[in-house]
């Protein structure tokens, strides 16, 4: 026996999506900014060395006098060797008067004044040591330093933004259907 029977075909709807996709551009501007330095100030202020040299004493043994005191050495010195003189020929004038104790008095005399003394053998420093003099006053350096501060002005750019939303717009690619059939 024979039932009848019922055949159901059914196809599905498709649907179709047209997306269009959302758009966002963010920019951030670099931010402006101004920097300036001044210039420090400097001031320096200097007061010089001074060096005093006193050379007079090597001067004077090396023989550079000024007019006075070459006046006055030479006057002192001619006085000296004029009293020199005179003792020398006292001495030889009381050798002369005690000829009768000393007979050989003259040919004494004549000796002593035909041979000189044999001058000394040494060395002299021209000028003396330590005959000129040095004074030194070092020179000083102040600096005075007056800093300033840099002057810094920035301004902070906002992002723009921009952003356009997408859209989702459904279509239908196939429709549905319902077959039904009856077999007996």
């Amino acid at each position: 026996m024979n039932f009848p029977q019922l055949q159901v075909r059914t196809t599905d709807a498709k649907l179709g999506l047209n997306i269009e996709k959302p758009n966002q551009v963010i920019r951030q501007p670099k931010a402006s900014q101004h920097i300036e330095q001044p210039a420090a100030i400097v001031e320096m202020n200097t007061t010089r060395g001074v060096m005093k040299i006193d050379s007079s004493q090597a001067r004077r043994d090396v023989g550079m006098l000024g007019p006075l005191e070459s006046t006055s050495k030479y006057a002192s010195e001619g006085r000296q060797k004029g009293m020199q003189g005179i003792a020398r020929r006292a001495s030889e004038g009381r050798q002369m008067m005690d000829i009768a104790h000393n007979s050989n008095a003259i040919a004494s005399i004549a000796k002593k004044n035909t041979y000189p003394t044999q001058a000394k053998l040494g060395i002299d420093f021209i000028p003396s040591v330590g005959s000129v003099k040095l004074d030194y006053i070092p020179a000083k350096l102040d600096i005075n330093v007056q800093t300033k501060k840099p002057t810094i002005s920035a301004q902070v750019n906002k992002p723009t933004h921009e952003y356009t939303p997408g859209n989702v717009s459904g279509f239908m690619l196939q429709d549905s259907s319902i077959e039904i059939d009856f077999i007996v």
